[in-house]
């Protein structure tokens, strides 16, 4: 019985997690594109936007400490794991970025953008090298 409420202990705050990155990801489309496209120039209205995709930001990160702490200890290694391997590969691999943009090594701008990107394949990538390893 108990493994039971744990699995719906998890499954809650899974999605629980999905709702608040959901509820960030669309504040910051609405504050990028709102400020482009349907209010430029109104840069009251753009930081009060920014102001409320901040603070649901932080709901999002309390989401996802109560995710982490729903999980049984494997997964949580697994997924701490990863976490490691993607902060590491962040640090090393966004200072060399930059630093190639400061000293004009590619001919384009470092975006934050393609930083994300790398952050999220590599905790996916950390994810299945966990689960596969610990399976």
């Amino acid at each position: 019985m108990e493994k039971s409420t744990s699995k719906n202990c998890t499954t809650g705050r899974t999605k629980l997690l999905a709702l608040w990155t959901t509820l960030w990801v669309t504040s910051l489309a609405v504050v990028v594109f709102g400020n482009l496209y349907l209010w430029t120039g109104n840069n009251t209205l753009t930081t009060i936007l920014l102001i409320i995709n901040l603070l649901i930001g932080v709901g999002m990160i309390i989401a996802n400490i109560k995710h982490l702490e729903s999980l049984d200890e494997l997964q949580r290694k697994i997924h701490l794991e990863a976490m490691g391997l993607s902060l590491g590969i962040a640090l090393i691999l966004g200072i060399s970025y930059s630093t190639m943009d400061v000293t004009n090594l590619i001919n384009f701008d470092a975006e934050i953008s393609h930083l994300v990107i790398v952050i999220g394949l590599s905790y996916f990538t950390g994810v299945v090298i966990g689960q596969y390893r610990y399976r």
